[in-house]
Parts: structure tokens; sequence; C-alpha cells
């Protein structure tokens, strides 16, 4: 609709939507290639760096093997000290710890 007082204005912005509309359509067939097919772009490989620290702790932990195996063994022979009162004592820390 035309309105009689400002009708040059409203066919301005009406020419100016138009060539808004055109201008992108023809930034849209610019990236369009053969028979009108729009590009599309393949994606790109994602890529990890770790840092030293973390290639560090992924590796295998670094103990005494040897300390290992004479605690097993020592287990395994019913000779390994165990501190009941101490075991005890660490179970009512975690149950506290969980109870909040």
């Amino acid at each position: 609709m035309t309105d009689p007082i400002s009708s040059f204005r409203r066919v301005a912005q009406m020419d100016s939507a138009s060539r808004q509309v055109s201008s992108k359509a023809q930034e849209r067939a610019s990236d369009a290639g053969p028979e009108g097919l729009t590009k599309v772009q393949s994606p790109q490989a994602d890529e990890v760096k770790l840092s030293a620290v973390a290639q560090k702790a992924m590796q295998e932990p670094e103990f005494d093997r040897a300390k290992v195996e004479a605690i097993k063994v020592a287990i395994q022979q019913g000779q390994y000290p165990l501190d009941s009162r101490r075991i005890a004592e660490n179970f009512v820390a975690i149950e506290k710890m969980i109870k909040g």
C-alpha cells in the first residue's frame, strides 16, 4: 500500500530492500558450482595436542616393581603386618566423609 504523503519514501525503502535481497541471491549464486549446486566445505580433521604433563601421565606409572612383588609374597605367606586398629580408624573416617 502506498501512503500519499510518503509514497516516495516507501518506494525508496522497497527498492532498497529488493536490492539487498538481490545482492544476497547473487552471493549465493557465486557460491554455487556447475548446474547451480552449492559448494559444501569438507570438514577439517580434528587434531589433539597433549601437553608434556598429559603425555607423561598417560605413560605407564613409575613404581618399584620389586617392592610390589615383595609385598605380594609377604601377603601370600601371611608375613605382612596388618594393624587392625588403624584399618578400623580409616574405615570410620571414610564413613564420616561419605555421610557428610
